[in-house]
């Protein structure tokens, strides 16, 4: 058997995708530079595969290349996979909270990697890179990336204090932003902040923003719902600081804090200062 894998580069998700690929059978990399143009890159994908089955990574940009896949070669495709046993496959669905148990009814198999199932492949890196036909096609033609300021960004950082509804107000993150200084990290939020204007989009944490997987994901005054989790369950470590010692959040982490987060979040700033001042 054999194994296209789609990579987006070097990123960790790429790694994870050939590794799959490589339990599949011979792999054979392929990669794009130029214009993101979905469509365009799966006929790209599909003309290269022949009748191998073909991975991608689990992020954004995979999936849909792979539904476009999917699309011109009128096959099953199964996203978000964690095992593969035969024709049977075993996938996350529902950001996470739920593990599907299916068979694929194909010779041929179209996956992606779900995000941190699998170890990134060790193997040297060499991807074939594909010149698609952008003709007609719909093609991105410019991004423009947030202002970090020279910070550390959300999906790099080592640790991210994330805040929630609790945090009660955009001058409220203040010692969000004092902690995650000290930490060396980053600062994220849930949904509920965004759609309150106090922080931007590009901080959001979630299903619809950001998957980060730092090595310590402190979420403050954050309920825990399953859009949330699904963006932040990479994390090695999981605080969680909530005065509601019912919140769903808890469920999930490793650390919980019952408090005011207003005064826990200083305290624990206070003790940093402290310490490194010895």
């Amino acid at each position: 058997m054999s194994a296209l894998v789609f990579l987006e580069g070097a990123d960790e998700l790429s790694l994870q995708a050939l590794t799959l690929g490589e339990s599949l059978g011979d792999v054979r990399a392929v990669r794009f530079d130029g214009p993101y143009a979905p469509a365009a890159w799966a006929k790209a994908i599909v003309d290269a595969a022949g009748d191998a089955d073909i991975i991608g990574p689990g992020s954004d940009r995979g999936n849909e290349v792979l539904a476009h896949v999917a699309a011109q070669l009128d096959l099953p495709f199964a996203a978000n996979v964690t095992e593969v046993r035969g024709n049977d496959v075993t996938r996350i669905r529902w950001g996470g909270t739920l593990q599907e148990e299916a068979r694929i009814h194909s010779e041929r198999k179209l996956l992606t990697a779900a995000p941190f199932a699998f170890a990134p492949s060790s193997s040297p890196l060499q991807a074939e890179v594909l010149s698609p036909s952008l003709d007609g096609s719909v093609t991105v033609v410019d991004q423009v990336a947030p202002d970090s300021g020279g910070k550390v960004s959300l999906a790099d950082a080592k640790v991210v204090v994330s805040g929630g509804r609790g945090v009660g107000s955009s001058e409220g993150f203040a010692i969000l932003e004092e902690l995650a200084e000290l930490l060396d990290g980053a600062v994220g939020c849930s949904r509920v902040v965004t759609s309150a204007g106090w922080r931007p989009h590009a901080d959001q944490v979630g299903q619809t923003g950001t998957k980060v997987s730092p090595d310590l994901y402190i979420a403050c005054g954050i309920s825990g719902a399953t859009q949330h989790i699904a963006g932040c369950k990479g994390a090695k470590k999981l605080l969680a600081i909530n005065a509601d010692r019912e919140a769903t959040i808890f469920a999930h982490a490793d650390y919980a804090v019952v408090g005011d987060l207003h005064e826990i979040l200083p305290a624990i700033t206070a003790e940093l200062r402290k310490a490194r001042a010895v």
